[in-house]
């Protein structure tokens, strides 16, 4: 067995070609946890009868778009702001804010400690339960959320657990924020994928409280990563405005704007992915329940958090097994908290998934 030395993120179909000697074109990528859909189809048709707009400069404020994303958020158009990515945002805020020690809830995504570590701060993880299915406690979070933290971290739903707070929970959090001087940073680049959506939201708190602010982008639910759009919802206007004035004029290119505006009100195909991916999530869990071999972790994302019970089997073997089949899943032994008997994979199409779901029942048998 050609066991890969390095862990690969969803991005990096090259070191997969190079390594495997599988072309990135024949690989599905279930590390990605992009939209199966591809980008969507009236972006497709009307995005390119836009070119002429590149010959002039985007609106500075951008005010098209935000109204565009506020209308879609249900928020006021004057606590947006827009960024080339959700990752300027995160980078932004974290050099505007300058936290000294954050805590952070994982396992999860490791850029937030990284942006921390760069703004000269350190971090601290709150450790999510796996015996809990990695749902919060939120009173054993307030014991342990002292006036020594000033910034919390929160992905929400998270990755990789895909697990949530709901919106009930997050209002004591902010709370208990609210009390002891720290701010909320909460990223819901997954929420949109959530059957759920609305009971897990935050963005009806960021008119309430000024201590949150959201992230959100295009690259996860619209399979858009290339155009680099994110955007952050807040109603603390002084924080905001410091956000406008670090930031860069222009960091969104003509056409990401245009196509923004294009995919937030492209509602057949949001209708359409949020279909796909509860049908191919109730489908899949029930598939995978009956092995008694892994076990899963209730799904809110787009994707799906799975422990290894057979002995001799780890995720660098699992991950071996699926990409000589073109398939790649995400090894999880690098999240804080995991090791090498965790994998995620997201929901892709309907006849991916099951050529999936037959290769890890093999496996697990």
């Amino acid at each position: 067995m050609l066991t890969p030395k390095e862990h690969f993120h969803g991005s990096d179909l090259e070191k997969i070609e190079a390594i495997y000697g599988i072309k990135k074109e024949d690989i599905t990528s279930f590390s990605a946890n992009v939209n199966p859909l591809g980008i969507s189809p009236r972006l497709k048709a009307e995005l390119s009868g836009k070119i002429d707009a590149i010959t002039g400069y985007p609106d500075r404020e951008y005010t098209s778009l935000r109204k565009c994303i506020a209308a879609y958020v249900n928020a006021d158009p004057e606590h947006i702001v827009v960024g080339n990515g959700s990752t300027e945002l995160i980078s932004l805020f974290i050099q505007i804010t300058h936290p000294k020690k954050a805590l952070i809830l994982g396992p999860t995504y490791s850029e937030y400690e990284r942006e921390i570590s760069l703004g000269g701060g350190s971090s601290q993880y709150y450790r999510l339960e796996e015996e809990e299915d990695f749902k919060l406690n939120v009173e054993d979070l307030k014991g342990e959320l002292t006036s020594d933290f000033d910034l919390l971290v929160i992905c929400n739903p998270n990755n990789p657990t895909s697990s949530a707070i709901p919106l009930s929970d997050m209002r004591k959090i902010l709370d208990i924020c609210k009390q002891r001087n720290i701010i909320c940073m909460v990223d819901e680049t997954y929420v949109e994928f959530a059957e759920d959506m609305k009971e897990i939201t935050g963005i009806s708190l960021a008119g309430y409280y000024n201590n949150i602010i959201i992230l959100r982008g295009i690259s996860k639910f619209y399979a858009a990563p290339g155009l680099r759009l994110g955007y952050a919802i807040c109603g603390n206007l002084d924080l905001l405005k410091q956000l406008n004035q670090r930031k860069n004029p222009w960091t969104i290119n003509t056409l990401a704007a245009i196509a923004g505006e294009i995919m937030f009100t492209d509602e057949d195909y949001i209708n359409e992915t949020r279909t796909l991916i509860k049908q191919e999530r109730d489908r899949i869990v029930t598939l995978l329940s009956a092995c008694p071999n892994i076990k899963l972790y209730p799904p809110v994302a787009n994707f799906l958090l799975v422990r290894i019970l057979k002995d001799g089997i780890t995720s660098a073997d699992v991950f071996d097994a699926a990409i000589r089949k073109g398939l790649m899943i995400r090894d999880c032994s690098t999240f804080p908290f995991l090791d090498q008997k965790f994998i995620r994979f997201c929901f892709m199409s309907p006849e991916k998934n099951t050529e999936l779901v037959h290769l890890l029942l093999g496996l697990f048998a």
